[in-house]
This record gives C-alpha cells, sequence and structure tokens, in this order.
C-alpha cells in the first residue's frame, strides 16, 4: 500500500481514534485513509461508504484490513445510508472532499446530515476537511 499523502495523513493524524472504536468514513475513494484508521483503532471496526462503485473496487484490492474483519466498505451515497439490522451506530465519523458535506451541494446537505446523525451514538461526532486540518460539523438530534 502506498502511504499517504502528508495532508491525508495530517486528517487521521487529527482525528480522536481510540482502540475498539466504530469509525464510518464517508466518500473514502481507494481506501487509504480508511486502511491508516483501520491500523489505528485496534479490534474496533471502520465502515467506509462512497457512491462510487469504481471507488469501492479499489478500496477492496489487496485490503488486508477487509479480510482481517478490521474494515468494510459498502457501495451507497451517504444521503442514502442507513445502518443495516443488525448493525451498530459508529462513534465518529468523518469526510474527505465530499461534496454532499462540505456545502458544494446544499440541496441534499440536511439529509446527508441526519442520516450521519442517525448513524452514530449519541455522542458520536462527524469531521471534515476544511479546518487545521479538521472541521466538526454540528448534527441534527438522532431520529428515535
Amino acid at each position: 500500500m502506498s502511504p499517504l499523502s502528508p495532508r491525508l495523513e495530517a486528517i487521521v493524524d487529527a482525528l480522536p481514534l481510540r482502540a475498539g472504536m466504530r469509525v464510518l468514513e464517508i466518500g473514502g475513494g481507494p481506501g487509504a485513509a480508511a486502511k491508516a484508521v483501520a491500523r489505528r483503532i485496534g479490534d474496533g471496526h471502520i465502515l467506509m461508504i462512497d457512491r462510487s462503485a469504481k471507488s469501492i473496487a479499489l478500496a477492496e484490492r489487496n485490503a488486508a484490513e477487509i479480510d482481517a474483519g478490521l474494515m468494510s466498505v459498502r457501495c451507497v451515497a451517504v444521503e442514502d445510508f442507513e445502518l443495516l439490522g443488525n448493525e451498530e451506530p459508529y462513534d465518529l465519523a468523518f469526510a474527505v472532499r465530499v461534496g454532499t458535506l462540505d456545502g458544494r451541494h446544499p440541496e441534499v446537505r440536511q439529509i446527508a446530515l441526519q442520516q450521519v446523525a442517525d448513524a452514530l451514538t449519541p455522542q458520536g461526532q462527524l469531521f471534515i476537511d476544511g479546518g487545521t486540518p479538521l472541521r466538526q460539523i454540528q448534527l441534527p438530534p438522532r431520529r428515535s
């Protein structure tokens, strides 16, 4: 696996990760950040979602983290994302260059934020790029 770019490494370093965490990466592209997060959360789990089937296929290629059960991938847009019936909520979510969350697609932003909020634990947090290097996004209340 190629090393992370300095920018992506700074983003992963800035995430408040801890062992055993469940992490959701939104728009993970080829999976480089997800793989780096998987190595940092010990026996936790990261789910990387992306609307692009090509990106999901790239992430699946040579992903020892998937084989080890530390990482999974799903082809879905964030505004359509829902937890599966037996899926536990996530402790933290992050996104890098995801137009739906960074303001480039305001018509679906609120829907996407609600879907993320509903997929997180009550204390869950969402971080996106655009800060130093991240900024936390205020989420709407979870729906019951």
